[in-house]
């Protein structure tokens, strides 16, 4: 059966956002580029909340032209090309190959088609909602060092759930991967 990854950037004091929707903190090494490149591999299908979705349509269909950096010279061609979900109740429409499904229910057909696994990316309300029902797998949380002081917590649970340390690991000498697994 397929998996979906959740994989997340967050501030050391746990938000995913700044006070005023700013994420112009988290820092991508060559080694956090690296790993996400891995992940990326483990996919054939990325999977995004509306805001995530609107950020991401937004840049990588062009980003070569934009960002000239290793990580965005080998991941947009990759971006354009993969199958892309969105979960959102107000998005009417959407361009490069994405689907947009409407509840979080029709994300469990998706992870039960065959295939390789599923890339979230962000979406803390998607992410919330794919763990209440158990559809989440694993958890690759990227802390980076800065406090932003408030925020949007990079967690929104329902209720406890427990998980298992899969892996640790530093990148770029700079940010640390905390890799759960659901239990």
């Amino acid at each position: 059966m397929r998996k979906i990854m959740y994989y997340v950037h967050q501030s050391l004091d746990g938000f995913i956002e700044g006070p005023n929707g700013e994420f112009d903190w988290a820092e991508l090494g060559p080694e956090l580029g690296e790993y996400s490149m891995e992940l990326t591999e483990r996919a054939d299908t990325f999977l995004y909340g509306r805001k995530v979705w609107e950020l991401m349509s937004s840049y990588w269909p062009n980003a070569e032209s934009m960002n000239p950096d290793e990580h965005a010279v080998a991941f947009a061609p990759v971006w354009r090309t993969t199958p892309k979900v969105v979960l959102s109740t107000t998005l009417e429409s959407a361009d490069w190959d994405t689907r947009i499904v409407r509840t979080a229910e029709e994300i469990r057909a998706i992870k039960d088609a065959p295939g390789k696994d599923i890339l979230l990316t962000g979406s803390a309300t998607v992410a919330a909602a794919l763990t209440e029902l158990g559809l989440l797998d694993e958890y690759h949380v990227i802390v980076h060092p800065v406090i932003l002081g408030g925020g949007k917590p990079v967690y929104q649970p329902t209720g406890r759930r427990t998980l298992r340390l899969a892996e640790t690991r530093a990148f770029d000498g700079r940010t640390v991967l905390l890799r759960h697994d659901l239990v």
